[in-house]
């Protein structure tokens, strides 16, 4: 790359097409997007020949497994909005889908939801080891803040600390972890809809969250547009875990790549038990509804992620 290349690339300008730019459909918008952050995170978690190997095949196996990358396409759709260009949106992309899969790895473990099946595979602790995951996820998560810190994911040093500071809020006591241990007392007595409501909104939602304010941050958007975007992204957060509770109940473990049914068996309260399947179906529709007005203001720009939230509902895997 030349010095004036360079130059542009690190102040988040490149000759590469934006991501998404040229997309107007979400189904088709989705794989282009996994291929993407997939090429992202593959060069990020390069295998070597140090004696530490194993950890970073298992870093692999759990982050490169597959899945629908949606987060990753929250990024990169909230990217274009704002003509961000390829290469930073991707690499943050790339972070929110470690975070993601380290999530799921130590979700997986024994001492928290017991799941031996992962996307259709062996959970990491089975594939690798109870030990092995662990750092595994750990790994991922420290990956993922590095990613974000680095100069290449954005020259201005302000927008990178913004980046880590949302990312470090989204995924911290009052956000995925916490929201994960309100999930372990979940198990213990029964929540109320307000509780069950926090327990999502922190455990799920916080991330869906940050990756649709990702765009926003490193395109220095406005108050008024970042506001539009945790609107949406508000909505789209909890229609989405109001899916995935349907999907527990009606799904099946060749399907959803996982084992469903496991919330009702620990006695855990969801939007299903609480509401009702019909209830429940009808309250994700809305609140998918919902998250497509609060991106009126972005005009067809905002037409990926009007689908994106009509997709998470109407979903089958």
């Amino acid at each position: 790359m030349s010095n004036a290349g360079q130059l542009r690339f690190r102040a988040g300008i490149s000759d590469e097409p934006m991501p998404l730019s040229n997309q107007r459909d979400f189904v088709a918008a989705l794989p282009v997007s996994s291929e993407i952050v997939e090429r992202a995170m593959d060069r990020l978690l390069p295998v070597n020949g140090d004696p530490e190997v194993r950890l970073v095949e298992a870093m692999r196996y759990a982050a490169l497994g597959g899945g629908k990358r949606l987060r990753a396409f929250f990024v990169l759709a909230s990217s274009t909005l704002f003509s961000v260009a390829q290469i930073p949106a991707a690499r943050v992309a790339a972070a929110a889908e470690f975070v993601h899969a380290y999530s799921l790895i130590h979700d997986d473990l024994p001492a928290m939801d017991d799941d031996d099946l992962r996307r259709g595979q062996p959970s990491c602790h089975k594939k690798f080891d109870e030990a092995t995951a662990i750092l595994a996820g750990d790994a991922l998560q420290a990956l993922a803040f590095e990613v974000l810190a680095h100069p290449d994911t954005h020259g201005d040093p302000a927008v990178r600390v913004q980046l880590v500071t949302a990312l470090a809020q989204a995924i911290g006591p009052r956000g995925m972890v916490g929201g994960q241990m309100l999930d372990m007392i979940a198990e213990q007595r029964s929540l109320s809809i307000d509780e069950t409501t926090r327990l999502q909104r922190m455990k799920t939602g916080a991330l869906i969250a940050f990756s649709c304010s990702a765009g926003a941050i490193l395109g220095k958007a406005s108050d008024a547009a970042r506001l539009s975007l945790s609107a949406y992204a508000h909505d789209v957060g909890l229609a989405f875990q109001i899916a995935d509770d349907l999907l527990d109940v009606e799904g099946t473990a060749e399907g959803l790549g996982k084992t469903p049914g496991k919330d009702a068996a620990q006695g855990k309260a969801t939007f299903v038990s609480l509401l009702g399947l019909e209830r429940a179906r009808d309250q994700a529709s809305r609140l998918a509804d919902q998250a497509a007005l609060h991106l009126e203001s972005f005009g067809p720009r905002g037409d990926l992620l009007k689908q994106a939230a009509r997709f998470v509902v109407d979903r089958r895997v």
